[in-house]
């Protein structure tokens, strides 16, 4: 069990600790969220080439098998593009569930970090014909920076690689039709501040529409928030919504962080 792996604090760089702790907490606010799928969805982050090396792509991915309550710092293993080790572990990874995350990286080398799930209402909204509305305040933000790209089957065939990259490309919110949802961050505060005002257009959506007409956002004001996030970062919520959701993770989760 991850709780009884000798703690990697330490063993390696603390910029590297730092993205672990990081990624980690991500795991467990996505269960406390109850964003996670078993153990069949992947958040993915890449480590800077000070910590990898030069012109190097290495990544941190879930131990195959563990639920997301249960990750730690220290169990979460270090993978290349191919989602093979490059460190001992005592667990297993899944190269199928890595085809999407390799994909985004691939495209987007200045993701720091790909996050993907299947909530009811990210899968139930991406069945929909009409995708994602523009009937809420959270909705404007998704539709500002939103792609979509078509089922075809479990994603686990490298062929469809360039389909998803070409049908993503500079948008940080992408629906995955009949599948769920993925955000994509330059930081893990970033991709899941991302997907918490995705998943909260989804659930706002499917309930709306469960209460009659609806009344629509004016498509100016969409198109002013995409201009808008065009010039402005997101370094806001990293700098005052993260601290508090890892003060979060660990009154409710604690232990990621070993």
């Amino acid at each position: 069990m991850p709780d009884t792996l000798p703690s990697l604090q330490g063993q390696v760089s603390d910029e590297e600790w730092r993205l672990r702790c990081d990624l980690a907490a991500c795991y467990r606010l996505v269960a406390l969220y109850s964003w996670s799928d078993l153990v069949f969805t992947h958040i993915s982050a890449k480590l800077p080439e000070s910590v990898s090396g030069p012109g190097a792509h290495h990544f941190l991915i879930n131990p195959y098998g563990l639920m997301f309550e249960e990750i730690t710092a220290s169990s979460l293993v270090k993978v290349d593009m191919q989602c093979n080790k490059l460190t001992d572990s005592p667990f297993p990874v899944n190269p199928a569930g890595f085809v999407i995350h390799s994909a985004v990286h691939e495209a987007r080398p200045e993701a720091g970090c790909v996050l993907h799930t299947h909530t009811r209402a990210g899968v139930a909204v991406s069945a929909q014909q009409c995708g994602v509305l523009p009937i809420s305040q959270q909705s404007t933000f998704v539709l500002a920076s939103l792609a979509y790209h078509g089922y075809e089957g479990v994603a686990f065939r490298d062929e469809e690689k360039p389909r998803l990259q070409a049908d993503l490309g500079q948008a940080n919110f992408l629906m995955l039709r009949n599948h769920g949802l993925l955000t994509v961050g330059a930081t893990i505060a970033d991709a899941f501040l991302a997907m918490y005002t995705f998943e909260a257009s989804c659930k706002i959506q499917i309930d709306a529409q469960a209460g009659g007409a609806l009344t629509p956002v004016d498509p100016r004001i969409v198109s002013g928030v995409a201009q808008a996030m065009k010039v402005q970062t997101g370094g806001l919520g990293g700098a005052f919504v993260w601290p508090a959701l890892l003060r979060k993770a660990g009154r409710e989760s604690p232990g990621y962080d070993r």
